[in-house]
């Protein structure tokens, strides 16, 4: 487990960058995580987990929010929208909302509920065909119109091509956060979170650099 050591490089990489470490928050992905390596982090302290799909949140997170309690769960991986009911009533913030569709769905479930979890509005800065994400053309466009059904949208999400500098990514959508007058930018993993924070990351998606190498199940 290497927990402390992700908090210490997050603190010297804001520090580094004139940042309030305070104001990144480490999401730890725990999807396709075994119970015990995510017991164990929770053990150390850490509240604040990312899961990829809501069937397996929903098979893993309700024992450990009895047994641990105060758990800040983050959904990153895309959302279907038969799912999405069970989704806002289980996670705190969704960072993969990357359709007119999708939006649509959400704000009337929020206008039912009276309450709808944090949003980050998912950019596919690649532009990869296989990947989720509006275009970053069409970005203002769809800003502006789920700001217009009152959805709660604080930032933006971007998972940068595998083969690229993730740098120029994270640039970009910090580029498009700005002009749209957002704040959050949930951007950075294992890999290149130092990079991310040095682009103004606010939420970082950190999994195998904590607890190892997934585990397929």
């Amino acid at each position: 487990m290497a927990l402390s050591e992700i908090t210490t490089r997050l603190t010297a990489a804001a520090q580094a960058h004139g940042r309030d470490a305070s104001g990144i928050t480490l999401i730890a992905v725990s999807k396709v995580q075994p119970a015990e390596r995510v017991e164990a982090v929770l053990t150390e302290g850490h509240r604040v987990f990312g899961e990829n799909r809501v069937q397996e949140a929903q098979g893993r997170w309700p024992a450990f929010q009895e047994q641990f309690g105060g758990i800040d769960l983050h959904l990153i991986g895309p959302l279907q929208s038969n799912k999405v009911r069970q989704a806002v009533e289980m996670f705190s913030a969704i960072h993969t909302v990357d359709r007119p569709k999708l939006a649509k769905k959400l704000a009337d479930l929020a206008q039912e509920r009276g309450t709808c979890p944090d949003l980050f509005i998912q950019v596919n800065t690649g532009e990869e065909p296989q990947k989720a994400g509006c275009l970053p053309s069409e970005a203002d466009g769809f800003i502006s119109d789920a700001l217009a059904m009152d959805l709660p949208i604080k930032g933006l999400m971007c998972i940068p091509p595998i083969e690229e500098e993730p740098t120029l990514h994270f640039a970009l959508l910090a580029k498009i956060a700005r002009r749209n007058g957002l704040e959050g930018l949930s951007m950075g993993m294992s890999s290149d979170f130092e990079k991310a924070i040095a682009q103004g990351a606010t939420h970082i998606r950190v999994g195998s650099a904590i607890f190892g190498e997934r585990v397929p199940g």
